[in-house]
């Protein structure tokens, strides 16, 4: 099992997809993907409407990811070296993304997209591992996304496979 999963991602990370013959990888990269293999669900706006989708989705992969990690690692750039990371700094990153969460119902807009699972699971974790501030502004966005059906239902399912498991 693991020279398979090797051979789906060799950098042995999670998740990793293997759909229609294609190899997926990232995060960001299998929630766009997901959204646009299965239009019905209607996780990706329509072209003309995904600015705002792609800039979240690529907001939290890139600089949230990097700021948060850097941050956790006790890695702080200095001033002068802000420039030259994709983030900034921490501060900034986190300002940003809270003022992303406030300005719309959804990360994107006014409806949930594959961007809110991504967002929402950077939120949540990085609440949990407390590697984010506990802004109102973000335990606002986590209870609504966490409130919704279709969240309940993949709890439900991620618990009964870890009880099969166990």
């Amino acid at each position: 099992m693991r020279w398979f999963f090797r051979h789906v991602n060799p950098m042995a990370k999670v998740p990793a997809l293997v759909h229609n013959g294609q190899t997926i990888t990232e995060t960001a990269a299998i929630c766009a993907y997901l959204a646009d293999a299965f239009p019905e669900a209607g996780l990706a706006p329509a072209a003309p409407e995904r600015a705002a989708y792609y800039r979240w989705l690529f907001f939290a992969a890139g600089p949230v990811e990097q700021a948060v990690t850097n941050h956790r690692a006790g890695f702080i750039p200095a001033p002068e070296q802000e420039f030259f990371f994709g983030y900034g700094s921490y501060e900034r990153t986190v300002d940003q993304l809270e003022r992303a969460v406030l300005s719309h119902p959804f990360i994107a807009g006014d409806r949930f997209t594959a961007a809110d699972v991504y967002v929402g699971s950077h939120i949540g974790w990085g609440l949990g591992m407390q590697t984010l501030p506990p802004r109102a502004a973000f335990l606002v966005y986590a209870e609504k996304l966490t409130r919704r059906d279709a969240y309940q239902r993949a709890v439900a399912k991620d618990q009964a496979l870890l009880d099969a498991a166990g």
